[in-house]
């Protein structure tokens, strides 16, 4: 029992390390995590697109702090409890009692208010249409007071071969429809140019090139990576980099900054190769494979715009 207790144990060791080196191994390519920053709407799910249809996964390692969120609703406070209970019956109680002090006050008993059946019956009649006016007016109140859903406009999708260095599915020259910001043709052409080249800078380990297309915070996490790569004797050979399909999830401007979310669907070649045998570790570099990614581009305002680049850098990566 103990030797079977004991080869379970190491069974489950095996697997785990095997499970840890594999999720390592993908994570090696440029945009294996959600990573970066998207201004204020770092933790909001960017609008799905035609290319990324499915939410994308929600940002993991990021300088930016969650913020409070959406403002707490300030709610009325409850109104007291009727006494006499709530509804027709406590407005019923409350006329009945009221009948009966009038009649103390003025010396005809508890009940002598009410003068007999017909008094009653119109008291009754009294409660009832006093008990719907106030019915009528509490509705109405309640109606003005509801939140009104606010309907996002449908805006139809781009047919035939749209822009975005020609790629179908692009989103040209418009910007989102809740954004104040255009993306041009320039902008969209630098946005796949930076896809290619990110990540091929990223596998010959070019780190000043790096730090030239994508934020000091993104160039963090990438130069953190590429030392664990050189701790673990692995390298991350990448080539072939195509957008196959690209749109515009959101676009903003917000402080100094300009940002873009473009959600791309692309083609490598991707391997993790061992650094001194030149074994593969993982992938197959003879071998194309897709992945779809949301990236978002940050431009800050004062940084110059001039070349291909127009002064965008890389600044999240989320996985679709």
């Amino acid at each position: 029992m103990v030797m079977a207790f004991a080869r379970m144990g190491a069974l489950s060791l095996a697997l785990a390390a095997a499970l840890a080196f594999m999720v390592d191994a993908a994570d090696a390519r440029v945009g294996g995590g959600s990573i970066g920053s998207r201004g204020s709407k770092t933790y909001s799910a960017p609008p799905p697109t035609n290319t990324a249809p499915t939410q994308a996964k929600p940002i993991e390692r990021s300088i930016t702090q969650p913020g409070i969120g959406a403002a707490q609703q300030v709610k009325a406070p409850a109104p007291a409890a009727s006494r006499f209970g709530s509804g027709f019956g406590g407005l019923l109680l409350g006329g009945l009692l009221g009948a009966g002090l009038f009649g103390l006050l003025s010396g005809a008993g508890l009940f002598g208010g009410l003068g007999g059946l017909a008094s009653i019956l119109g008291l009754l009649l009294q409660v009832a249409l006093i008990a719907g006016i106030a019915y009528l007016v509490i509705g109405y109140v309640r109606n003005r007071n509801q939140p009104v859903l606010a309907r996002a406009s449908v805006r139809g999708s781009p047919s035939g071969r749209d822009m975005f260095n020609g790629v179908p599915g692009g989103s040209g020259a418009h910007s989102a429809a809740s954004s104040a910001l255009l993306i041009s043709s320039a902008d969209y052409d630098a946005f796949e140019r930076l896809l290619g080249n990110i990540q091929t800078a990223n596998a010959r380990e070019d780190v000043d090139a790096l730090a030239d297309m994508t934020t000091p915070e993104m160039l963090s996490y990438f130069s953190r990576d590429l030392a664990e790569d050189k701790r673990k004797g692995v390298r991350n050979e990448v080539a072939d980099v195509k957008l196959q399909q690209g749109d515009l999830s959101e676009a903003w401007q917000e402080a100094n900054s300009d940002y873009a979310t473009v959600a791309m669907r692309f083609s490598l070649i991707d391997a993790v190769i061992d650094r001194e045998t030149g074994r593969v570790v993982s992938g197959d570099p003879a071998a194309t494979q897709e992945a779809t990614e949301v990236w978002t581009f940050r431009r800050d305002r004062d940084r110059p715009a001039q070349g291909w680049q127009q002064g965008w850098q890389l600044s999240a990566i989320q996985q679709a």
